[in-house]
C-alpha cells in the first residue's frame, strides 16, 4: 500500500501571482462568492424572517438560510485575502524606489474611486426613497448622511468615531482594512528601515495606534497578517492530503456557523476565527503550483472567477444601499414588507432582487471602479513623475 509522503513546506522571496497558478483561480473565485455570500446573506435577513420567529420551518428554508448565514466567514476570508495580495504585494515592491508612496497611492485610490460614487449613490437613493430631506444635510457626526461622516468614512473612522455613512453597516470592515494598510507600513518600515530614528518613530507610532485603535480591529490584524505570511509558504502535498485540508475547512466552517456566535468580530470570536484562518491558509498555500498546460478546467474557472472577483468590492460596497431601493420599492409597488417562507413564488422574488444587486454592482464597477487603475496611473505620473508600469492584459491583480 502506497504511503502519501510527508508534505514538504518552502519559504518564498516572493510571492507567485499568476492566472496560471491554481491558488490565484481559487483567489479569484473566493473574492467572488464571498461578496455574493455577503450580499446574498444581508438580503434574505432583510427581506425574510428570522428563522427563530417562523412556524414550523420547510426544510428548503432551513438548508436556505443555512447557506446564506457564511457572512462572517466570508469577510474573514476577506481578510485572509487582503493580507495575501496587499501585504504580499508591499513586501515583493519594497526595494522599489518610492515604494511606500506608490502602495500609499494604490490603497487611496483602491478606496475611494469605489467609496466617493457609492456614498453620493447613497444619498441619491436616501433623496428618492424619502429616507433623506436635503435640509437635514449637516456635518453633525451623529447624522448618518452629514458631510462629516462623508469624510470620516474615507479615512477608516467608520465605527470608530462616527456610524457607517447612511446606515451601510458593511462599511464596518472597511476601516478594518484602512488601518490594516497603515498598520502594515508601518511594522515593514520598522523591522526594514536602517536608520535608528526612523525605526524608532515607526515602533512609536505603532504603540500608539495600538493603544487608540479598537481591541478587535487590532486582534483581527493579526489575521490580516497571516495572509502576508502564507502568501511566502508553498505547501507541497498530495491531492488526497488537499483533499483533506479542504474536507477540514468546510467541516470547521459548518460547525462555527451552527454552533457558535458567528455575526460579529469581537475578541470572543478571534480565537475559532484564527484556527478557520490557518486550515483555510494552508489549503491555499497547498495550491501555489501551476495548472498543467492541457487542463482544460483552469481556463474556465479563471475566466469565472475574473468576472466576479473584478466588481466584488462594488457588490460588498453598494449592496445595503440598493437593497434599501429594492425593499422601497416592492413596498410601492406591491404592498410587500416581508417575504413568506411558505411561498415559492416569494423565493423567485428574492432570487430576482439578489440578480438586480449582481447587475446594479456591475453597472457601478463598469462606471467607476473599472477605472481605479488609469486615476491611479494618473496619480503616480502626477506625485512620482514616473509612468507606472502597467501589466499587459492583466486578469490577476493584486488590489
Amino acid at each position: 500500500m502506497a504511503i502519501n509522503k510527508m508534505p514538504r513546506i518552502t519559504f518564498q522571496a516572493h510571492s507567485q501571482a499568476g492566472d496560471d497558478c491554481w491558488h490565484s483561480v481559487v483567489i479569484s473565485l473566493l473574492r467572488g462568492l464571498a461578496a455574493i455570500e455577503v450580499a446574498a446573506a444581508h438580503l434574505r435577513a432583510d427581506v425574510y424572517p428570522s428563522l427563530r420567529t417562523v412556524v414550523d420551518p420547510s426544510i428548503w428554508f432551513k438548508g436556505f438560510t443555512f447557506a446564506t448565514g457564511f457572512a462572517h466567514h466570508a469577510v474573514l476570508v476577506f481578510f485572509v485575502i487582503s493580507g495575501w495580495l496587499v501585504g504580499g504585494s508591499l513586501l515583493d515592491k519594497i526595494r522599489q524606489p518610492d515604494a511606500i508612496v506608490g502602495y500609499g497611492i494604490d490603497r487611496v485610490t483602491r478606496l475611494w474611486t469605489v467609496l466617493v460614487p457609492t456614498f453620493v449613490l447613497t444619498l441619491l437613493f436616501g433623496f428618492a426613497t424619502g429616507i433623506v430631506d436635503a435640509q437635514d444635510i449637516d456635518f453633525h457626526p451623529a447624522n448618518d448622511y452629514s458631510a462629516v461622516v462623508f469624510g470620516a468614512n474615507l479615512v477608516g473612522l467608520q465605527t470608530i468615531a462616527v456610524p457607517a455613512f447612511g446606515g451601510n453597516f458593511p462599511l464596518w470592515s472597511l476601516a478594518n482594512e484602512t488601518w490594516y494598510y497603515i498598520l502594515f507600513p508601518l511594522l515593514v518600515v520598522l523591522l526594514r528601515a536602517p536608520g535608528r530614528a526612523l525605526r524608532v518613530a515607526c515602533g512609536a507610532t505603532l504603540l500608539v495606534l495600538a493603544a487608540l485603535l479598537p481591541a478587535a480591529i487590532v486582534g483581527y490584524f493579526g489575521i490580516w497578517l497571516l495572509g502576508v505570511t502564507f502568501s511566502r509558504i508553498r505547501i507541497e502535498c498530495s491531492t488526497g492530503q488537499r483533499t483533506g485540508w479542504l474536507i477540514l475547512v468546510a467541516a470547521l466552517w459548518a460547525y462555527y456557523r451552527l454552533t457558535g456566535d458567528m455575526n460579529a468580530f469581537t475578541l470572543a470570536n478571534l480565537l475559532p476565527d484564527l484556527g478557520c484562518s490557518l486550515v483555510f491558509l494552508v489549503l491555499l498555500s497547498s495550491l501555489q503550483f501551476k495548472a498543467a498546460a492541457t487542463s482544460r478546467l483552469r481556463p474556465r474557472l479563471s475566466r469565472i472567477g475574473t468576472f466576479f472577483a473584478e466588481f466584488s468590492f462594488s457588490l460588498y460596497v453598494v449592496h445595503v444601499p440598493l437593497i434599501g431601493l429594492l425593499q422601497h420599492w416592492t413596498l410601492k409597488r406591491w404592498g410587500l414588507r416581508e417575504l413568506s417562507p411558505h411561498e415559492p413564488l416569494h423565493f423567485a422574488i428574492y432570487l430576482a432582487m439578489l440578480a438586480t444587486l449582481l447587475v446594479g454592482a456591475y453597472l457601478s464597477y463598469r462606471l467607476f471602479e473599472s477605472h481605479t487603475y488609469q486615476i491611479r496611473r494618473l496619480l503616480k505620473r502626477m506625485l512620482l513623475q514616473r509612468p507606472a508600469r502597467t501589466p499587459v492584459a492583466p486578469t490577476f491583480r493584486a488590489d
